[in-house]
């Protein structure tokens, strides 16, 4: 009988190899099988061993290639087969991945567990348009949100907290959703003049940006055809002049007189 391998819960980053942490490519390249989200890109995956078994596990809205409860437990079987795995996530595992579930159920099953952080995809666009997602003066804390509820439930949060000038707020899965959380937060308080830089497929040579406003967001992003995954960076940082260089003179304008 074989003995037990090593789950790894690994972050791939936000899409760019190059962002990969060391330990990462050193993972990709020597686990025995990597199962992985949709998220991971195809240049990642190409720097498994040629030998490694890659499973795609990915889940698309309302379609789920398997449920998580079927990957928790084929996890648990190939490491119950001696197999070095890579359970390999977009972003950070820890980060709306669910990696959370997945350890907890490795634990449960006696199997042991590494997780390795990766970066997540706000800090990874933000850095691509050279927007801080804090900036003294400006904006004093970050906050990360889901727009996809579990269960499709409605959107519960605590809008008027979340209506704060003086925070930077990263949407993650809101494409569905992104008119109603603007709406909400114009509700709450928070000028529909409020800077929102569009992001899609962050750090990839496929990168789509746009720069809109609270007040105008659903209506561009529908208009201009995003598809996920998008990201939504909302407040007044999306309008700072760092940003400039790396957006269309059209959008430039708009982010001066928006600050």
């Amino acid at each position: 009988m074989p003995s037990t391998g090593t789950v790894h819960l690994v972050g791939a980053g936000p899409g760019d190899p190059d962002l990969l942490t060391l330990k990462a490519l050193r993972l990709i390249a020597h686990a025995d099988v990597i199962v992985h989200d949709r998220l991971v890109s195809d240049a990642i995956l190409s720097l498994a061993n040629p030998r490694a078994t890659l499973i795609d596990v990915g889940k698309r809205p309302k379609r789920h290639t398997l449920p998580q409860e079927a990957i928790n437990r084929l996890l648990v079987e190939q490491a119950r087969a001696g197999r070095m795995v890579v359970r390999l996530k977009g972003g950070d595992p820890f980060v709306f991945g669910r990696g959370g579930e997945e350890a907890m159920d490795l634990a449960a099953a006696g199997i042991a567990c590494e997780v390795v952080p990766g970066i997540t995809a706000a800090q990874g666009a933000a850095a691509s348009l050279g927007v801080p997602l804090t900036h003294r003066g400006v904006a004093e804390h970050v906050t990360y949100l889901t727009g996809h509820c579990r269960s499709d439930k409605p959107l519960d949060f605590d809008f008027a907290k979340l209506a704060d000038p003086n925070g930077t707020l990263v949407v993650y899965m809101g494409l569905a959703t992104i008119g109603e959380m603007a709406a909400r937060l114009i509700e709450h308080g928070l000028g529909a003049e409020t800077p929102v830089l569009v992001v899609e497929r962050a750090t990839t040579a496929g990168e789509r940006r746009h720069l809109s406003a609270l007040g105008q967001v659903a209506a561009d992003t529908q208009a201009l055809g995003f598809e996920g995954p998008t990201l939504f960076l909302i407040g007044r940082v999306a309008g700072l002049a760092l940003a400039l260089g790396r957006l269309g003179d059209a959008d430039a304008a708009f982010a001066v007189a928006a600050q």
